[in-house]
């Protein structure tokens, strides 16, 4: 992706905030688990997430006694969350590029990201991360895959849909899940986190059809279509549910966990 389309495609999200925190999944209480043991995260734990969207991730945390602090894009988004994430005082939402976002002096003991990642500059985002850590502080980063699985007979028939009407990103998917690599090779190659590990979460979700276009409407690449053409494949996808899949589909997502320490922290 083109740094001029990275910038302008996620910014999308915020265009419909209701619907997106409406479809977007949560993310599993072992993932949590996982973190929590990793980071030593215990109650009063400090943690900020980039890109928290409407709190998919972020009750979560709430939910285990962290203070939270959300540095998101997107203002109706951040919105949203703030509704979403009322009853917990310890959580601020903080509108704006987590880039160029001023942290407070004192260092955080985490920094979580999920599904949001791929939206940060490559070249300094590790960089940026790690500037905000206690030494040691923990960095996690959440990737999130739909493979192989569920109802695969409808994502087969799908291909057809978006090679017809979503040529630009177009591809013969979903993969199997032991075809889908971890990535960790980011946090693996750079000196800024040392060790690294990773650890894989499985869930399979069903929507009915009207569900799954919702889903579909809060993803960038479906945003980002010409009217006529979204139209088009929303519609064409429609007419396979309810039509051969007796109007509800079971999707198969795998969240990666990839996790680093700091090695060096915030300077002083």
């Amino acid at each position: 992706m083109s740094e001029s389309a990275r910038l302008a495609q996620r910014q999308t999200f915020d265009t419909d905030a209701e619907r997106y925190a409406a479809r977007r999944p949560t993310y599993p209480a072992a993932l949590f688990d996982r973190l929590a043991a990793y980071g030593d995260l215990d109650d009063g734990a400090r943690v900020v997430e980039i890109g928290p969207g409407t709190g998919q991730a972020t009750a979560s945390m709430a939910e285990r006694g962290w203070a939270v602090t959300g540095v998101e894009l997107g203002a109706d988004l951040a919105a949203v969350a703030r509704r979403q994430l009322a009853d917990f005082p310890a959580v601020e939402l903080v509108v704006g590029a987590f880039e160029e976002w001023s942290p407070p002096p004192e260092p955080f003991d985490a920094v979580v990201c999920a599904t949001a990642w791929h939206w940060l500059d490559p070249a300094t985002r590790l960089r940026t991360a790690t500037r905000v850590l206690r030494p040691r502080g923990t960095v996690a980063i959440v990737w999130t895959h739909h493979v192989a699985g569920g109802s695969q007979a409808f994502f087969t028939a799908a291909q057809d849909c978006y090679r017809r009407l979503d040529p630009e990103t177009y591809e013969d998917g979903p993969l199997p899940e032991d075809r889908v690599p971890t990535p960790t090779d980011e946090l693996v190659q750079s000196s800024l986190v040392t060790d690294v590990a990773s650890h894989r979460f499985c869930v399979d979700l069903t929507y009915t059809g009207e569900e799954y276009l919702d889903l579909l409407r809060t993803y960038s690449t479906t945003i980002r279509l010409p009217a006529g053409r979204r139209a088009a494949l929303l519609g064409c996808l429609a007419d396979l549910i309810d039509h051969r899949f007796g109007g509800e589909i079971t999707k198969r997502y795998t969240f990666d966990l990839v996790l680093g320490r700091a090695s060096h922290g915030l300077p002083r």
